[in-house]
């Protein structure tokens, strides 16, 4: 009998490949799923079955590719705003046996409308199920967003609590299985670990302890989440089906003059910030390669092509691999040897950093055309903002970096420097000339003032 946990870095998705009886199933796949096939076989299993708990928004479903490499069945659930193209619709109480295993459906929506659970159970022990994949209902340490709906804020919210005692309800001993972990875009609050049972989210978990339904909805219905616009080309592939993944994750590597004469939407450095803002190619945004997938599909549209700049080999695959799960693979090529090609008399352009001095003489100075820009998110900042900052969130720069000045000189900070070299990369790229990135920013500026 087989259950391994397949984790995506970046995204923090983790899929499941569960065995028995020479069948094998797989749980919420992602787009690059010839891993599945690999792993199934070294255990001489064949996939017969594969689970969604839900229509994802954050990566490329790779159930209707794994599908062709296996033949297996796909099964989604009901009312996906749309037909799912590649499955069949699994409902409450359906069950399905993998060998020793069975699966068990449970209807669990409020974090989408068409969002299942599925239960499962060893039949040579029968007293109770012995796991539950939850998907992104119910996560360790908290619980699914519920703002895709924005017209039914409270309906969905009252059906996420419903589907959430319907899980509970399976018992105490109940592993948990999620679909995503800390780190991910689906949720805030979610522990560093991976492991739990129903048993200790009911009594740890923050978002299991309200009194009442009519609380409950409260507080999901004012919670703050962010849309990057990736989104909405994740909703529409995972009803139609989304392409295979490159074979290859490894960009075409280009020569300095080929960079030079290359012409595409965006040249994305991928290095670490303090790499970027020390010396890069002037019109070059910076996303590093851990940063990739949350932020990536706030600047980066369907189709627009990219080139990749990076400090090695590995840090461009790695980059393309993240940026292939959420289906921004039109990448034209790669370069690595910025300190080659300045030592070849390549013009750089640099992003200065400040300290908490400059920053406070300059607030306390009412330094004319200047702003302290915080790029943190709106939850962040409600705790704790330094008065005379303003505040755009740094996805939604996107856009809006059409409202500010280019004339004027703006300081970016964040809670440690890193989005806030992300967001000035971005306006470098744009146009903007006075740019500088509060170094240590809301760390720093904690640390100086107590």
């Amino acid at each position: 009998m087989l259950l391994e946990k397949i984790k995506t870095p970046g995204l923090s998705h983790l899929s499941y490949l569960i065995g028995s009886g020479g069948n094998a199933a797989v749980i919420d796949p992602r787009r690059d799923c010839e891993c599945y096939v690999e792993m199934a076989r070294a255990e001489g299993l064949e996939i017969t079955h594969i689970f969604e708990t839900h229509r994802n928004e954050d990566l490329v479903s790779g159930a209707p590719i794994l599908k062709v490499l296996t033949g297996a069945r796909v099964l989604h659930g009901p009312n996906p705003a749309g037909t799912v193209e590649y499955a069949e619709t699994a409902h409450e109480g359906d069950e399905f046996e993998i060998g020793q295993l069975k699966i068990r459906v449970l209807e669990t929506p409020g974090h989408t409308d068409d969002h299942l659970a599925f239960v499962l159970h060893d039949t040579a022990y029968p007293d109770g199920p012995v796991g539950v994949f939850t998907g992104d209902a119910l996560f360790v340490g908290d619980v699914g967003r519920t703002d895709f709906y924005p017209d039914r804020k409270r309906e969905v919210a009252g059906l996420l609590y419903d589907s959430l005692q319907k899980i509970l309800d399976l018992g105490d001993q109940v592993i948990l299985y999620p679909a995503h972990g800390a780190g991910s875009v689906c949720g805030s609050g979610m522990a560093e670990r991976e492991f739990s049972t129903l048993g200790h989210e009911r009594s740890n978990n923050p978002r299991l302890q309200f009194e009442s339904r009519d609380a409950f909805i409260d507080f999901k219905v004012e919670e703050n989440h962010y849309q990057p616009p990736y989104f909405r080309l994740m909703e529409r592939l995972n009803l139609e089906g989304g392409e295979a993944a490159p074979r290859v994750m490894q960009p075409k590597r280009l020569s300095l003059s080929e960079l030079g004469d290359i012409e595409v939407d965006h040249l994305v450095d991928v290095r670490e910030p303090l790499a970027f803002a020390s010396g890069h190619i002037p019109g070059s945004m910076n996303l590093p390669v851990g940063m990739i997938s949350a932020f990536a599909g706030w600047f980066i549209r369907e189709g627009e092509s990219v080139v990749l700049v990076a400090s090695d080999e590995d840090q461009l695959e790695a980059a393309m691999t993240h940026l292939v799960r959420i289906a921004l693979d039109n990448i034209e090529g790669g370069y690595v040897g910025i300190v080659p090609a300045a030592a070849q008399g390549k013009a750089m352009r640099t992003i200065p950093m400040v300290g908490t001095d400059e920053v406070e003489r300059r607030l306390e100075g009412g330094e004319d055309g200047w702003t302290l820009l915080d790029v943190r998110d709106a939850d962040e900042r409600a705790q704790n903002a330094i008065e005379g900052s303003e505040h755009i969130y740094v996805g939604e720069l996107n856009e809006r970096y059409r409202d500010l000045d280019p004339a004027r000189h703006y300081t970016i900070m964040c809670a440690s420097g890193m989005r806030a070299t992300v967001a000035a990369g971005w306006l470098a790229s744009r146009g903007f000339k006075k740019l500088d990135v509060y170094l240590g920013s809301m760390g720093a500026w904690k640390a100086a003032h107590g």
